[in-house]
């Protein structure tokens, strides 16, 4: 990824003066309504408390198109910026990982095998009795037989023939947070370093000024830090019998694959809350020079407005996620005019999992009392120095001679958060 500045593109710059006057607008709008957001105070806005959360929700509509054109064209800026510095392209992928080195679940069943045994008295004597040879199909009915046979126990399937049960495929996961969301919004890379360096701008000091004819030129300044980002490493293991992975064909795949969701659901974790203390990587919430907006009296979305806001006067960018909690975006989701309208839609249609044009991610990665947000798409990376890797060994302690494996797994990766001003933080939620 390139951290250039834009090249100039009027186009772009177009469109974000209309995406913030289309949000200028809306947050008027909830300024009019006031914190009891009651429609009847908005005169901005003509016709009855439905007509106008109807105008609302259009206006929302607006904005979140005319965030996917800033974002589009943000992609073609920073293309032609590239193209202009004669930049090399750093090819950025996902790297999954998933059974690198695993292989297919094991084949190997153990065999079963019957010996036919005799027939038992009461066997022959019933196949033999007039009731069985004289039984026609279709006839509903047959010859009586009496058989003059000593019964001391009941033969039922308590003290008998147990029937025999199949267990269903299905197979029900723990209760636990759902597949990891978070990494999804992050640029990756791969590094061969154990250590990710970079140059960051720490000095910029601007004098350019109109001068006169033979005049002194005011001086600029300019300074670059090197800055760094440790590789870190997320891993666990799982003990194994010989016999469930020679027995069970399912088993072996199924611990392949639930292994590196744990690394997943960690990693998402790490990169919001992270505290940076070794062996851990450092999340955005524990960032210095971040943007903080305290909740105070403000409503949740007057409050992530504000810390966007921060984010566009002192990061210069665009917040490209929110993520949250599920029941403080709850909050959010019910929110009423003064009454009873619905301005994030009627229950009976789905919401928009987006506020002020920027989407919106419900997980518990990130505190409880926090929302975290950001411009992800161009000042984050998540450097992977080794993808998930999978390794089975037996030599682990006494593992050997008790017939069990150790299946373990890991992946390496460094956290960087390129321009702190860049993301935010709401607390007090």
């Amino acid at each position: 990824m390139t951290n250039e500045p834009l090249v100039d593109f009027p186009a772009l710059k177009e469109a974000r003066e209309k995406l913030d006057a289309k949000r200028k607008s809306l947050a008027d709008i909830f300024t009019e309504a006031g914190p009891e957001y009651d429609m009847t105070r908005v005169k901005s806005l003509p016709g009855d408390s439905h007509a106008k959360v109807a105008k609302i929700g259009e206006l929302n509509k607006e904005i979140i198109e005319c965030k996917g054109k800033v974002d589009d064209l943000e992609v073609v800026a920073h293309a032609a910026a590239m193209a202009a510095a004669d930049a090399t392209d750093v090819e950025t992928k996902a790297t999954s990982g998933i059974g690198e080195r695993g292989s297919e679940p094991d084949d190997r069943r153990g065999g079963v095998s019957f010996k036919k045994g005799r027939s038992i008295p009461f066997g022959e004597m019933l196949m033999d009795s007039p009731a069985i040879k004289g039984f026609k199909p279709g006839s509903g009915s047959g010859p009586m037989a009496h058989l003059d046979i000593e019964l001391k126990t009941l033969f039922q399937t308590t003290a008998g023939w147990d029937p025999e049960d199949l267990r269903t495929g299905r197979m029900v996961d723990f209760a636990t947070r759902p597949a990891p969301r978070v990494v999804d919004f992050l640029p990756q890379t791969t590094t061969t370093m154990s250590t990710v360096l970079y140059m960051e701008e720490t000095t910029f000091t601007n004098s350019a000024a109109e001068t006169a004819e033979a005049g002194t030129y005011a001086e600029s300044a300019l300074a670059l830090t090197e800055k760094s980002s440790e590789v870190r490493k997320i891993a666990t293991f799982l003990p194994v019998t010989d016999e469930q992975f020679e027995d069970e064909p399912r088993a072996r795949a199924y611990v392949e694959n639930r292994l590196p969701f744990m690394l997943r659901q960690r990693l998402d974790s790490q990169i919001l809350v992270g505290d940076g203390t070794a062996p851990n990587l450092r999340g955005t919430e524990n960032i210095v020079g971040i943007n903080t907006q305290p909740l105070g009296a403000d409503p949740i979305p007057d409050a992530l407005y504000k810390a966007m806001r921060k984010i566009r006067d002192t990061g210069f960018a665009e917040p490209s996620v929110v993520f949250i909690r599920p029941e403080k975006w709850e909050g959010v989701r019910l929110l009423r005019t003064a009454d009873g309208v619905y301005i994030w839609g009627h229950p009976a249609i789905p919401g928009p999992t987006t506020i002020w044009g920027v989407p919106v991610v419900e997980t518990i990665a990130c505190t409880a009392t926090k929302a975290v947000m950001g411009d992800y798409m161009n000042f984050s990376e998540l450097a992977v120095r080794r993808g998930v890797d999978i390794q089975i060994s037996n030599s682990h302690g006494t593992f050997f001679v008790e017939g069990k494996l150790c299946v373990r797994c890991d992946v390496r990766s460094a956290l960087i958060h390129y321009r702190p001003s860049a993301f935010s933080v709401v607390t007090g939620l």
